[in-house]
């Protein structure tokens, strides 16, 4: 393939600082921002193709041009961390500037092959890093090396038909999923020649602090060792590890909808992950009595103010996230109907509120930012309406946008390859990739087929990221 041809040629690093003076002064991250877990850089990837109105503009003199305007709304983006006692994070704000390089490709944009669906190929030449960091999996998950750090890293990659990627590594401290993309449009904005964000940016870290006193009000089971034996995929070599495409049509949805709750309103979310992780469960062997876990992030921004407990303010760009688990045994799991599964997702994702973001806060707060328990879970993030596609630098709306690797996604249609259930007009699929341990994948699909009509895609034609999924 063209692909194995790739060359990737770097230019010299820099800094990118706010294109005007900005405000010197040090920000405190919430307790939710400063977790364990979040001490990690988000990887993106966006890209374009060449546009004719575009000719002889350099996409990554655009880039860096808004990018340096850009931070002078989002100035913490340009600071660095450090931390204080208890090892709360800090973000002192000078003006220091984000990690910023050009980058040539040898090739043509569509030589990558089909880029429209994750995995992207050959994403680590996309995206720039000047030090190396290891996360080391739970409890000890520590990454010291994003303490005075640059807290955004941006390569703008040139093809030789003048498509380009942007590949972007963003500090979870700071931002989530949504914060990423509203900030990443509002460079697109500035970009195109707005005079300043559409959205102004909020800071408002404290509404996710710790009570005084802190008092945890939700047992938070998700931190705690589920009961049990040993976990089969986390005992699996990596190598001995298998990756499986899922493709979930229309008429798989209302497959799956018919078994759970017929006549009832459920969410192609819910109905897709509870398939998965049923399937999942029963094709790993789990006894009948281990419990089994469904873990699901959960962002504050899409709850109704009523229900949820507060408004978040529009423009908060801090991490609004809570991580809630179903919980069942094995044989609860498979020996009951789906909509038993369907059941406890629901009710999982109805137990954050704000009082329970509340209470997590100050669990991290008492209990030294303790990390999720990965045992026999089965982790789904809904990245369906945070909007990393519709990043536009110019060029218009990319082919590509989100993370580089993911599980779960949701398209406007099947591509012509993909063999799967076809669909018309604004139908929509689910689809997944999966691991599992190579003697377990035969069981598995036979599982999720047993539950509604499935294809099993090539890994090369999997389709576009929108949802994100852990093993």
């Amino acid at each position: 393939m063209v692909q194995d041809e790739l060359t990737v040629r770097r230019g010299t690093p820099s800094l990118v600082a706010p294109a005007r003076e900005t405000p010197r002064e040090s920000k405190p991250l919430s307790d939710l921002d400063d977790q364990n877990c979040m001490r990690i850089y988000l990887v993106g990837i966006y890209a374009f193709r060449g546009n004719a109105s575009k000719q002889g503009v350099d996409p990554a003199a655009v880039v860096r041009g808004a990018l340096a305007e850009a931070l002078v709304h989002y100035y913490p983006l340009a600071g660095r961390l450090r931390e204080e006692a208890g090892r709360k994070l800090v973000v002192d704000c000078a003006g220091q500037g984000v990690a910023f390089v050009e980058a040539d490709a040898n090739i043509a944009l569509d030589d990558l092959g089909d880029v429209r669906y994750p995995p992207f190929p050959r994403s680590e030449e996309f995206v720039y890093d000047d030090h190396v960091y290891m996360a080391n999996l739970p409890p000890d998950l520590l990454l010291p090396e994003i303490i005075g750090q640059p807290l955004l890293y941006v390569q703008v990659t040139r093809f030789t038909c003048g498509g380009f990627i942007v590949g972007t590594r963003t500090c979870h401290c700071l931002t989530d999923g949504s914060g990423v993309a509203q900030f990443l449009k509002a460079v697109g904005e500035l970009a195109r020649g707005a005079d300043s964000p559409s959205v102004p940016p909020v800071w408002s870290r404290d509404i996710f602090n710790a009570r005084q006193p802190p008092c945890p009000s939700f047992p938070h089971p998700e931190f705690q060792d589920p009961a049990g034996g040993h976990d089969r995929l986390m005992s699996t070599p990596p190598h001995e590890l298998e990756r499986v495409e899922f493709s979930f049509g229309p008429e798989a949805i209302a497959a799956l909808h018919s078994r759970a709750a017929p006549g009832k309103k459920v969410s192609r979310f819910d109905l897709v992950v509870a398939c998965l992780w049923r399937s999942r469960t029963a094709a790993l062997g789990y006894a009948p009595g281990d419990e089994v876990r469904c873990g699901m992030p959960v962002d504050a921004r899409g709850k109704r103010p009523a229900a949820f407990g507060r408004e978040i303010p529009k423009g908060f760009y801090g991490n609004a996230i809570a991580c809630t688990v179903a919980c069942c045994t094995a044989e609860e799991l498979c020996g009951r109907d789906l909509g038993y599964a369907v059941g406890l997702i629901r009710d999982a994702k109805a137990l954050v509120t704000y009082e329970y973001m509340q209470s997590l806060a100050d669990r991290m707060v008492l209990e030294g930012r303790p990390v999720p328990e990965a045992k026999r879970t089965f982790t789904v993030s809904d990245l369906s309406n945070v909007g990393l596609e519709d990043v536009d630098f110019g060029w218009g709306k990319g082919v590509y946008g989100g993370p580089p690797m993911n599980a779960l996604y949701q398209l406007p249609a099947a591509p012509p390859s993909s063999g799967g259930a076809r669909t018309t007009g604004a139908r929509r699929r689910r689809t997944g990739p999966s691991t599992s341990p190579g003697d377990c994948t035969e069981r598995y699909m036979k599982e999720v087929e047993a539950l509604t009509t499935i294809t099993k895609l090539p890994t090369e034609s999997a389709p576009a990221a929108t949802l994100r999924a852990r093993y």
